[in-house]
């Protein structure tokens, strides 16, 4: 078909274009589309004007026709149409092909047209004559200085940036529009003399123009002439103005009033500038607009690195919009939950990666609860103790020193590796983008790990007296203080609030520090390879393992960590045991147990390995052979399967599997015939890839009175928070058996387990022998509630000393 000729519908351009009405080929017509035939408007499609060029129907020479004025009116080229606008007049022409026996259908379809994003009016594409510059010529050079620089992400550069510039076109850097920076270019009326006017001095010199010239929009200048240099009358100012993005791109220069001023400093380190940050919108717009001026002007890359975000989105995943109203209120967010948070959850997010992020506020909400409220509850845990060190100590306040936090110094093994711990987060920070996910952690081993394992320590309960706690005060402190410093940059106001909180406390931790008035002015922490112990943090890691293992074994059975249990099993290699046994003390505290048995025998505990399969996947591949696979699995001996654990290949039946073809998985059969009686169903097991914990979930009656101590000692805790009191407030605790139905020995449960009552409540709870406040009583009394332990029922007192 390509070549066949046809007479056009309207004949508007035939005597002008006679050879033009004919059948081209374009690539980009697609058969399973329409009819597969597509018509050609060269002046109102980029694609349309392309396949015209192409084939020769049009060029600089031979415009395409364009019967449409400037407001989307038909011109007198097409007059049965004239002064309609081209939406408005489809109908009409739908009519007139029916009157002419030309219309074969009529239906409607549905397309996707551009509309005007403010006024929500349909959008029409139109040829119109321009002001390019040359870029094709450049695209070497870009490319050259390209290489020079630094981006981040960067893969940016050499995909998204490096394909843009290689295939770049010459740039439209005129608008038609009023308002806006003004093409300084005069011409004659036939083009054939241009002058670039490059100041107004210029423009006076050439035009005598002596008016004033402060204000060189089109309204103040499009009527000054310039007289032609070739006799071709007066030059006037063209009517086009200057693509924002050609103003955003000179920018570097612009900002400096360069080249009227500042021409020497420009050049000797204001210009390339050291750094620029964005969105990834602009490897379109600002980062090749200040790519191409700079190659043009001055043959460099007119910046050294480059930041690139991704867009923060709605919730929906549509763009952010004022008139969609599709995001929560900034100011709210703001009030509510504070800069930090929403800074922290920011760069936690994909556009620090260059990608897109759905922006939710629950996120933010998020990044308070996980990381900011830690923080500030472990500084006032600490500020507390700080106070009952000084009660302590007769008066004496806690001062923090760097010098005891050094290796060789702190001997406990907790300090240790807190510390640790704190520098190998640095160590991260220092190295990695993904700042949160690391800060998170940290967080949780501070809070939920070295002060909950040495509360008692912390507090002075532990009778390993006043040395002791000053060690565990001040390794709290270090790492406070160095978590602190190092968030600086990413949550200014809150770790600014605890620093100068802190600032009693500082003692010679800013030895040399000239301001310390701010966090701000204090340098970035270094790591500090002496506290490093990655020995220390694989041995707290093995036991922050057994823990969480036993918690969910616990979870399971839905037994409280405050009721007591007689045994936890730990299986798994000698280097697992090793690690184990020197923080066993700590797991039996944590998790309540009375014993924590430590074996390689996974054996007698009657543990066995076997093969999961996803069998879906593994048919892909073998095809019929995956029922070869699926019989033999079964008669795999224990030996082949740590075989394949530690080797990841195995020969089954002649099939070959390796890698992730068999997952191999720890069992405990409660069924098997061998199993040992004394093992069976009180036991819970818990499992990952390298240890097996079994808990001993069954209830003994010796147990019983530790439990509901325990349980007596939260409700006492609880009795002096609603009493709104603090750690340094003495009071008098006291109970009264209100009604004891199951005869439970009130002697076993305080007397004999005072020890408990000291540690926890710095004092022993004393039995009233009345129920009610009499005589002076009644006006020391703080606080008084009725609890229940179980079916003993005790009305609890708190009174002034």
């Amino acid at each position: 078909m390509i070549g066949w000729k046809y007479k056009p519908v309207y004949e508007c351009f035939t005597e002008k274009y006679p050879d033009c009405f004919q059948v081209i080929g374009a690539d980009y017509v697609e058969a399973g589309e329409g009819t597969g035939l597509v018509h050609q408007a060269p002046a109102f499609g980029q694609e349309d004007f392309e396949a015209a060029t192409a084939a020769g129907f049009i060029s600089k020479e031979r415009l395409p026709p364009c019967p449409v004025d400037d407001k989307g009116c038909f011109t007198h080229e097409v007059s049965k149409f004239e002064g309609q606008h081209v939406k408005i007049a489809d109908k009409a022409i739908i009519k007139d092909l029916k009157t002419t026996g030309r219309l074969l259908v009529k239906t409607q379809i549905t397309h996707t047209d551009k509309f005007c994003p403010r006024s929500q009016t349909q959008l029409i594409r139109k040829a119109v004559s321009a002001w390019f510059i040359k870029v094709t010529n450049s695209t070497p050079e870009m490319l050259r200085n390209l290489e020079g620089t630094t981006w981040v992400p960067q893969s940016v550069k050499d995909k998204r940036f490096a394909n843009w510039v290689s295939n770049a076109r010459d740039w439209n850097v005129s608008r038609n529009r009023y308002w806006g920076t003004p093409i300084p270019l005069w011409v004659s009326e036939d083009y054939g003399e241009v002058i670039c006017v490059g100041s107004r001095e210029e423009l006076r010199r050439l035009s005598g123009f002596d008016g004033p010239l402060d204000d060189i929009h089109r309204d103040k200048i499009d009527n000054i002439t310039i007289p032609s240099q070739r006799g071709k009358g007066l030059l006037r100012r063209v009517d086009e103005i200057f693509d924002c993005w050609f103003e955003s791109g000179s920018m570097p220069y612009a900002s400096n009033h360069y080249p009227c001023q500042n021409k020497d400093q420009f050049h000797q380190g204001l210009f390339p500038a050291d750094f620029i940050a964005e969105g990834l919108d602009q490897t379109r717009g600002w980062f090749y607009t200040l790519t191409v001026l700079g190659n043009k002007l001055f043959g460099v890359s007119p910046f050294r690195n480059c930041i690139v975000n991704g867009l923060v989105l709605a919730e929906d995943g549509k763009k952010m919009s004022k008139s969609l109203k599709n995001y929560p209120d900034p100011t709210h967010v703001l009030d509510h939950y504070g800069s930090d948070a929403l800074r922290l959850y920011l760069i936690n997010s994909p556009v620090v990666r260059a990608e897109s992020l759905r922006f939710n506020e629950s996120g933010v909400k998020g990044i308070v609860g996980r990381v900011l409220l830690p923080l500030w509850n472990s500084y006032r845990f600490f500020s507390e103790q700080a106070l009952l060190f000084k009660d302590a100590c007769g008066g004496l306040d806690f001062v923090a020193s760097a010098a005891r936090a050094r290796r060789g110094v702190v001997d406990n093994v907790m300090d240790r590796w807190a510390l640790a711990d704190c520098q190998s987060l640095l160590s991260y920070m220092s190295q990695e983008m993904s700042v949160v996910p690391r800060l998170l952690q940290g967080i949780d081993n501070l809070t939920n790990w070295y002060i909950r394992f040495n509360r008692k320590r912390l507090k002075g309960t532990a009778g390993l007296g006043t040395e002791d706690t000053t060690a565990a005060l001040n390794t709290l402190f270090q790492v406070l203080f160095t978590v602190v410093r190092a968030m600086a940059p990413f949550a200014p106001f809150i770790t600014e609030h605890i620093y100068c909180l802190l600032k009693p406390y500082l003692g010679d931790c800013v030895d040399g520090v000239k301001n310390t008035s701010s966090v701000h002015f204090l340098p970035f922490p270094t790591v500090q390879e002496e506290l490093m112990d990655t020995v220390i943090e694989r041995k707290v890691a093995a036991m922050q393992t057994v823990i969480k293992l036993a918690r969910v074994a616990r979870e399971r059975r839905s037994v409280s960590l405050k009721t007591p249990l007689k045994s936890l099993v730990v299986i798994g290699d000698a280097q697992l045991m090793s690690d184990i046994a020197a923080l066993q003390s700590y797991i039996t505290e944590e998790l309540n147990v009375n014993e924590v048995i430590l074996t390689s025998d996974a054996g007698t505990y009657n543990i066995r390995l076997e093969a999961k399969v996803d069998w879906p996947n593994l048919g892909k591949r073998l095809k019929t052979d995956v029922q070869v696979v699926r019989e033999a699995l079964p008669g795999l001996t224990q030996e082949e399967l740590r075989r394949y654990q530690r080797e990841k290949r195995i020969t089954v039946d002649g099939i070959h599997l390796e890698g992730n073809d068999l997952s191999i998985v720890r069992v405990m059969p409660t069924d098997d015939a061998d199993a040992d009686a004394d093992k069976g169903p009180s036991w819970e097991p818990s499992f990952d890839d390298y240890v097996v914990v079994l808990l001993d979930c069954a209830s003994y009656p010796e147990l019983e009175y530790d439990g509901m101590a325990r349980d007596l000692i939260t409700r006492f805790q609880k009795l002096r928070k609603k009493a709104k009191l603090v750690p340094l407030d003495h009071v008098r605790m006291q109970y009264a058996v209100v009604s004891n139905p199951e005869g439970v020995d009130m002697d076993a449960l305080v007397s004999a387990r005072r020890h408990l009552y000291i540690s926890a409540l710095r004092g022993q709870p004393e039995q009233l022998l009345s129920e009610d406040v009499q005589g002076t009583d009644h006006e020391s009394l703080l606080i008084e509630e009725d609890e229940f332990l179980g079916a003993l029922s005790l009305r609890l007192r708190l009174s002034q000393v």
